[in-house]
């Protein structure tokens, strides 16, 4: 990090979601609420994941991680965001800037190759179900975990210290928490090596992980198609109807951000996509995944009446 940032800027002030004095105590128990439901629904399905026998499959240990990095990547963002409206100066640290902009890439990274490794999955459990066990395989599974919170890990690493290695002439971010393009915004220095960093891993991440997604979802679509009984064709879309959901919901966010032509893209609309695919999704997820999921949802029958009868035994 460059020494003139130590000296110049010692903290950020965070504009927020609107800078409208009526609107901040609304907001706040609105947000509250979203951030509320997504521990719930996370935590639900980290916890039913890791205790019902019937969800100890590669599927559900894939859907208990993106569990888990949605409710890192709201965590790295509500609290603080949480805070700010009701706080008359909101401001956070230099470093604990740093920290939230690297914490959010490991998530979002993260969360990206989650939904091709859970698209891979089901690609492998309907287009060759017989092999199903052995390509995914409990050793498989730990691997393609492993190596996804590694690259998240290394990109978050390269990315933040890229972004905080310029000096910055203001300390004001139009955004409710730190992220690459309104710090850069703020840069008084070159910042066209972090730029070309930032766009180019976005581009990079973004374009691999959805060709492998396409490619998998193609092959599914074509292997139910194949399947002659009705029966049969439903059963198959059923066990990836709800990723299917999911990805869509998440890369559409993320391509409606990204792919604005230039005259009509602001940090305004930034904005609102970012509440989307930080806040939103992590809360939609647990829905989608438990209320199209009969599976989860004996599971959570089956959790809350073992609750009850050791609540009553008490």
């Amino acid at each position: 990090m460059a020494p003139e940032n130590l000296t110049s800027v010692t903290e950020f002030i965070l504009m927020g979601v609107s800078d409208r004095p009526e609107l901040q105590i609304p907001l706040f128990f609105v947000f509250l609420v979203i951030y509320g439901l997504t521990v719930a629904g996370n935590l639900g399905i980290i916890t039913l994941t890791s205790v019902d026998s019937q969800l100890q499959t590669p599927m559900y240990f894939f859907l208990r991680h993106l569990a888990i990095i949605n409710l890192g990547d709201s965590t790295v963002i509500a609290p603080k965001m949480l805070v700010n409206f009701l706080a008359s100066k909101k401001t956070i640290s230099y470093y604990g800037c740093a920290a939230q902009l690297g914490g959010f890439l490991v998530f979002i990274v993260a969360e990206i190759f989650m939904l091709v490794v859970m698209a891979y999955d089901r690609y492998v459990a309907i287009c060759n179900p017989l092999l199903y066990m052995v390509v995914v395989s409990p050793q498989i599974c730990l691997l393609l975990v492993s190596l996804t919170y590694l690259y998240s890990l290394t990109t978050a690493l390269t990315v933040t210290s890229c972004v905080f290695s310029v000096s910055y002439c203001s300390n004001v971010i139009n955004h409710f928490y730190c992220d690459n393009v309104p710090l850069l915004a703020l840069s008084c220095s070159n910042t066209h090596i972090p730029e070309t960093v930032v766009f180019t891993s976005a581009g990079i991440n973004l374009l691999f992980s959805m060709i492998i997604v396409l490619i998998s979802y193609f092959n599914i679509i074509l292997a139910i198609l194949r399947i002659r009984s009705s029966e049969g064709r439903q059963k198959a879309f059923s066990t990836c109807a709800s990723h299917m959901m999911a990805v869509t919901v998440f890369y559409g966010t993320l391509l409606f951000m990204y792919l604005q032509p230039r005259s009509n893209h602001s940090l305004d609309t930034d904005k609102m996509a970012s509440v989307f695919y930080t806040l939103v999704i992590p809360m939609l997820n647990p829905l989608i995944y438990s209320l199209r999921n009969k599976d989860v949802k004996d599971a959570l029958k089956s959790f809350l009446n073992k609750a009850c009868r050791s609540f009553k035994a008490m």
